[in-house]
């Protein structure tokens, strides 16, 4: 059968006889959150009964069958329930599977209950596509390509049983697969394994935790004893002294080889164990020189525990075919000639001479290690060669030591070599304090007898192999298995972490290699990565192979740590499987005395009953002494929409498992503890329910009461669920008007007494408002009513706690009610829960109303005198309040009583504050940053009701919505991702000036409801800021909030600013002031700081400082404003004052510039003339560069160009100074004219090269002779690669013909020193430094701090 289209990836099986058609089937097993994301894949024939399906399943995933069902699934969507028949000898076919496209099932518990895990005894079986699979494991989601489809991920039962091999895998703790093989690998060497088995641990000597061969043993024990797949290997990496991070460092297995083995031995010293390493792994080899002119020889013995093979020789392109032809280079002698000649003591010449390398004596188990990780200096990368290297099942290493040269030299493993000549006869170039040089006499008088003790030992050098540890992956990283051969039944298993399993002879021939070799670098992304990195051989020697101890030998110690971890590992079986019978879930209590909602994870075995869960709870919630047991019980509970499910009457003898419907890691609903007063019965709670929260509504007080919670249907009418109501609230059902909030801001009147509250949209978990008055108010259109209103208000006011400043002349504390209209709801408890100083209430309205008209009457004598005199304030916050008027000095001697007692009444913090400062010169001169304040702005700010206009004549929307806050929430949304860091008083780039051209207050037509009084921080917080916490409706402008906080600060709103203050504590400033606060929650904070607040057309800028010599080039000196159509010139005049009493910094207009700051880099230079937004784009939050100039102004047209040169000097390997140079044109030759005039180089001497990154390009001394692209080919400068289009490039240049200064190794290195700190500070680039590589350690005592063993 062909599958469709649409179905392609489902294989077409064609090898059937019969061609029968076969059906793939997808399992999912839902039963633990672990194994959720995987799949079983089977493809089976279409005749198959059902019951053998299970079977099949069963053995796949690792269940025992019966335990589990099958349920339909699509896809991800459960489509039935129902579960398949598993007893049903119906066929597949038959029973609704699609032979050619995928069906998907859900493994699912049965009754309640999770799938048993299968118990697989230790044993071999037949090999199936799983255990045949070598190499590294697939990614997570990959395609398996096995035969029969079976995918390769494994389920979480299959990492609980042992594998069907019978050993034991290791589980990565990240990425020690490296150490995993080498440990796979000395506990499949039977001598290693028997050897470590005979030692025996003294606890009273050592620490069991920190002792390296005592965790090995225990290790081993459970390698060979355990039932589970894989065990841990963290005991024996605690024991090396690593902690989690060594996981995750991968490190070569070689390197791992040498340094556990030193580790070993130290540990090892004075045992019977001691010389265990040597006796095993360790060679000897002569390192030679001999003459070619007398035969003097001169050598050295050195040991090895393996040997380095070079898969490509330096320089070739060819690799070597084989292990032998490696071999065979290893020991190939080169000649030293030339040059290159050896000094021969016997000679006093230098001669010609034979330097090599011969093997002495091979050790009983040969490491051989190919070096497949290499350097490629075209690259300059480290590669990895993927050649191929065959090596043979059995190796003869007799070939490799020469009969005639043996005689020479040494015969047997470690005898003394004989011989008349002294050691002061040897070349200097083998002198060593590390081993003892002899010269040796050609002439030997005992031939004979050597070369037949030689030949019987080449006799004796048959080779088998028994390991092949692979490296799979590039140079950057991989991953390591083991390939490793049984000495009890001949045959290979790969040990790939935790997964063992059965290969064959033609497995290890897949891991020669096979790359060409000519692809450099990247050769691994053409060929198979995938190769044998070390190899290791026992010698066949059958007095000398042993086996495995049996059970029955193993020494009492050992006996009794089988014992041991036999106990501890049905221990462990016998937790994991009560945790397996443990239903976890979440439990919820709301405390009856604290009222605070706990939370904790409530753990009860599924055969605990509901009435045993509940004492379980209880005191896992602490409520001992809060309430009695009988006063709580468990219902099913939804936290994230706070419903309350269902109650369990009747159930308390029911199991929890049941009751939960199963064992579960995790469950979709939750549990809440309930608790009553004595005096009190449980609701019952039935399940279809709803829940509702009503908040009754008191028209009169204009508050919200806190909620009654009652529970409805969603099938009952409006009618039906206002009876309901009334029967909680005892409120006449006839007048009661209901209002459901479904979202927020979605007020909904409930009109219908016919429509169900499923029409109405109720859910779970539902709020509504009623309000049952007999006032006109229920007559009136909904979005039109007082109800609607109040609701409004109440569901778009948030609290905010606004910081004053600490001298603001108006900010004198005092308890206060700043408000509009009447109260906000239930606010007034929240507002009881704040701290703050018990102050006066008494007369509250009446202070208010003074305190308002006060501040009008101040503002317009303040605006009088600023028609007369004009006022300058600085940009500043020190400097702006120096300039703000206090109102407090304006008050006329001749004020009413009222106001005097208004006076009394508030108290003045800080006298001294009252004084007024005196203003300087430039204040009158300056009238552009003076900000007017119309009179009838503050009086128009305190008069009308909170959701209407001035006129008190609302535009009435379809939402009952005015159209200026329709306008301003739509603009609130589209800003959302903005920040607010804006700076400048144009509509389209950020605010709009905060009155219109007519001088009235833009807020009056905004909702203005503000609530506030004082509140201070905690006692003993050490923080004395004045604070306000205000209730405000958000939809409220910047500007009218501004305007409320008037009498607070004590200024008028255009002299102070508003900062937002987020999490971190950062502060930005909040100046669109047609926006609405929508953007603000709960809970925020902001800073009042006084300062002159931006008109229309004015933005803030950054003033900077450009210091082109200094370490420090770029220095912040004042905020300026700036304002639209303002010449350079008129900005420049501005700053004068500014620059002297503020930065002490004493200019004439014609003595510094302007220029553009792109981050730390000067750009344009700004010419006088020059208007902002017309020549000069000005945006929010700009910034400027100020700089001092030497003498007069030299860039006049914007067709010259300012460049900053410095000129680079390589005889004293140092820099000059930048100077500029301004060009009339972007010609080279103009260039190279005025570095010659500057520096007196000649013209055709001049070289030049751009300077690279942020200004000011620094670059080592030691790197700027050669990596800057010096003396481009190019005739202007606008082109590439240069690219020189605007002022502010940097320009380094040069003499040619000066020669670049010799430094000795002495000299680079304190120069390499002195540059390398230097760039460190400015935060530039020193060079390129790769990630070093951590090196391998391991710690003889536990302790990374103390003594260490390292290769």
């Amino acid at each position: 059968m062909v599958p469709s289209e649409e179905n392609q990836l489902v294989p077409k099986e064609v090898e059937s006889a019969a061609e029968e058609p076969r059906v793939l089937c997808i399992i999912q097993d839902t039963t633990n959150s672990k194994t959720v994301n995987e799949r079983v894949t089977l493809n089976v024939p279409a005749s198959t009964p059902l019951k053998k399906l299970f079977e099949d399943v069963a053995s796949k995933v690792g269940y025992e069958n019966g335990t589990f069902d099958l349920v339909w699934g699509n896809g991800d969507n459960v489509t039935d329930l129902t579960p398949i028949d598993q007893n049903s000898d119906k066929s597949i076919l038959d029973a609704g599977f699609e032979p050619g496209k995928k069906n998907f099932l859900h493994l699912t518990d049965k009754d309640g209950e999770q799938p048993h895990i299968m118990q697989e005894e230790s044993g071999t079986t037949e090999d199936s596509a799983q255990d045949r699979f070598i190499g590294p494991l697939p990614r997570e989601g990959s395609i398996s390509c096995t035969n029969n489809y079976v995918s390769q991920s494994y389920s979480y039962s299959s990492v609980l049983s042992k594998s069907e091999t019978g050993y034991v895998g290791l589980v990565n703790q990240a990425m020690t697969c490296y150490l995993n093989s080498l440990l796979q690998t000395l506990f499949m060497t039977p001598e290693f394994r028997n050897a470590l088995y005979k030692w025996e641990f003294e606890e009273s000597e050592e620490d069991p935790v920190t002792s390296i061969p005592y965790q090995l043993q225990r290790l081993f024990v459970l390698l060979q004893t355990s039932k589970k797949r894989a065990i841990e290997t963290t005991d024996v990496t605690r024991s090396f002294g690593w902690d989690s991070s060594e996981a995750w460092q991968q490190h070569d297995v070689q390197e791992l080889c040498r340094v556990m083995f030193d580790a070993l031995e130290q540990k090892w010293k004075q045992t019977e164990q001691a010389d265990l390493i040597n006796q095993l792994y360790q060679g000897k080899l002569k390192d030679y020189v001999r003459c070619l002119e007398c035969g003097y020889e001169g050598w050295r013995i050195d040991t090895y525990l393996d040997i380095p093979l070079v898969i490509r020789p330096y320089g070739s392109n060819q690799a070597f075919a084989s292990v032998e032809e490696a071999l065979h280079a290893f020991i190939q002698p080169e000649i030293l000639d030339g040059p290159n000649q050896y000094f021969c003591e016997r000679c006093k010449k230098k001669c010609d001479a034979r330097k090599g390398l011969r093997f002495l004596h091979f050790p009983y188990l040969l490491t051989l290690q190919l070096k497949r990780f290499d350097f490629d200096y075209t690259t300059m990368h480290r590669i990895k060669l993927n050649d191929r290297m065959t090596f043979p099942e059995e190796l003869d290493m007799s070939i490799f030591i020469d009969v005639e040269d043996e005689t020479e030299s040494c015969t047997d493993s470690g005898a003394e070599n004989e011989g008349s000549c002294h050691s002061d006869q040897m070349s200097n170039d083998f002198s060593n304090d590390d081993g003892v040089d002899e010269g040796i006499c050609l002439e030997s008088n005992s031939a004979a007898e050597r070369i037949a003790k030689v030949g019987s030992e080449k006799n004796s050098l048959l080779y088998e192999l028994f390991s092949v540890m692979v490296h799979s992956g590039s140079a950057a990283g991989g991953h390591y298995y083991a390939c490793i051969k049984s000495f009890s039944d001949d045959q290979w298993y790969s040990f790939n972490d935790q997964h063992v399993s059965k290969i064959t002879q033609e497995d290890i021939k897949k891991t020669y290699g096979g790359s060409s070799g000519s692809r450099g670098y990247y050769s691994s992304a053409f060929a198979s990565s995938t190769n044998a990195y070390m190899l290791i051989y026992r010698l066949k020697d059958p007095a000398r192979n042993a086996k495995f101890l049996e059970s029955h030998e193993y020494p009492d110690h050992i006996k009794q740590l089988v014992q041991k971890e036999r106990e501890l590992e049905e221990q462990e079986k016998r937790q994991r499987e009560i945790e397996r019978n443990t239903c976890k879930i979440k439990l919820f209590c709301m405390h009856p005395t604290k009222q605070i909602m706990m939370e904790n994870k409530l753990e009860v075995h599924k055969d605990k009953t509901l009435k045993e869960a509940v004492g379980i709870a209880y005191k896992l919630m602490d409520l001992e002494d809060a309430v009695p047991l009988d006063c709580c019980r468990l219902v099913k509970y939804d936290e994230f929409h706070d419903y309350l499910e269902r109650s369990y009457e009747g159930e308390e003898d029911t199991p929890m498992g049941l009751l939960l419907g199963g064992v579960k890691s995790t469950y979709m609903f939750d549990l809440l503890l309930e608790t009553r007063r004595p005096d009190q019965i449980f609701q019952c709670y039935k399940p279809g329910e709803v829940m509702v929260k009503v908040h009754v509504v008191d028209l009169k007080t204009e508050s919200v009461a806190p909620p009654i919670s009652v529970r409805a249907y969603l099938n009952q009418t409006v009618s039906e669920f206002k009876q309901l109501i009334s029967k909680a609230t005892h409120l006449p059902a006839e007048t009661t008007r209901v209002v459901l909030e479904r979202c927020y801001n979605d007020l909904r009147l409930l009109n219908v007494p016919s429509k169900t509250l499923k029409a109405e949209g109720f859910f779970r978990s539902n709020k509504v408002f009623i309000e049952s008055s007999e006032s006109l108010d229920r007559h009136v259109a909904y979005t039109d009513s007082h109800l609607w209103k109040l609701l409004d208000r109440h569901a778009n006011t948030i609290r905010l706690y606004v910081s004053l400043p600490e001298k603001s002349p108006g900010s004198q504390f005092r308890q206060s009610v700043y408000q509009k209209t009447g109260d906000l709801g239930n606010l007034d408890e929240a507002c009881e829960r704040v701290k703050g100083p018990a102050g006066n209430m008494k007369c509250v309205e009446a202070i208010l109303e003074e305190s308002t008209e006060k501040l009008k009457s101040l503002s317009l004598q303040q605006q009088q005198q600023e028609g007369d005199n004009g006022d300058s304030s600085k940009s500043t916050e020190a400097s702006d309040f120096e300039n703000i008027e206090s109102p407090s000095n304006e008050i006329d001697s001749s004020a009413s009583v009222e106001n005097r007692e208004l006076e009394n009444q508030i108290q003045i913090s800080d006298p001294e504050n009252l004084q007024s400062e005196e203003r300087s010169d430039s204040d009158v001169n300056n009238d552009r940053s003076t900000s007017s304040v119309d009179s009838d702005i503050l009086s128009s700010s305190h008069s009308s009701d909170t959701l209407c206009n001035v006129d008190n004549a609302p535009i009435p929307l379809a939402n009952g919505l005015d159209s200026h806050s329709i306008t301003s929430s739509r603009r609130s949304k589209a800003n959302q991702g903005k920040k607010e860091t804006w700076d400048t008083a144009e509509e389209d780039s950020g605010t709009d000036s905060e009155y219109d051209e007519s001088g009235k207050s833009r807020g009056e037509t905004q909702y203005v409801y503000f609530k506030s009084e004082p509140y201070t921080a905690d006692e003993g917080s050490g923080d004395k800021q004045k604070w306000l916490v205000v209730h405000v409706d958000k939809r409220i402008t910047l500007s009218a909030f501004k305007q409320q906080l008037e009498p607070f600060v004590g200024v008028p709103s255009s002299h102070f600013k508003v900062f937002r203050v987020y999490a971190n504590n950062q502060e930005f400033e909040s100046v669109r002031l047609n926006e609405t606060l929508s953007s603000f929650s709960d809970d925020n904070k902001i800073t009042i700081r006084l300062g002159r607040a931006l008109k229309k057309g004015e933005y803030r800028v950054k003033v900077y400082q450009l210091l082109v010599n200094e370490p420090e080039p770029c220095k912040f000196l004042l905020d300026a404003v700036f304002a639209k159509g303002m010449t350079v010139r008129q900005s420049k005049e501005e700053l004068l004052p500014q620059l002297r009493e503020q930065c002490g910094l004493d200019l004439t207009i014609d003595r510094f510039r302007l220029r553009k700051k792109t981050w730390k880099n000067p750009g344009t230079v700004f010419l006088d003339y020059h208007i902002y937004e017309e020549d000069i784009n000005i945006s929010s939050n700009w910034e400027v560069f100020l700089e001092i100039l030497d003498g007069i102004e030299k860039m006049k047209s914007m067709s010259q160009l300012a460049v900053l040169s410095r000129r680079w000097r390589p005889s004293e390997m140092k820099l000059d100074s930048f100077q500029e140079v301004v060009l009339e044109s972007s010609g080279v030759e103009e260039l190279k004219e005025k570095l010659s005039e500057l520096s007196g180089i000649p013209l055709e001497n001049i070289e030049f090269a751009k300077g690279r990154g942020t200004f000011p390009c620094d670059i080592s001394v030691l790197e700027i002779h050669q990596d800057l692209d010096w003396n481009p080919k190019v005739s202007t400068l606008n082109v590439w690669p240069l690219y020189i289009c605007d002022d502010g490039a940097v320009i380094f240049y040069r003499d040619k013909t000066e020669e670049l200064m010799e430094l000795t190794d002495e000299q680079r290195n304190e120069l390499m020193k002195k540059e390398s700190s230097r760039l460190q500070k400015t935060g530039h680039r020193v060079t390129y430094s790769p990630r070093k590589e951590k090196a391998l350690k391991i710690y003889l005592d536990g302790a990374p701090n103390k003594d260490l063993i390292q290769d």
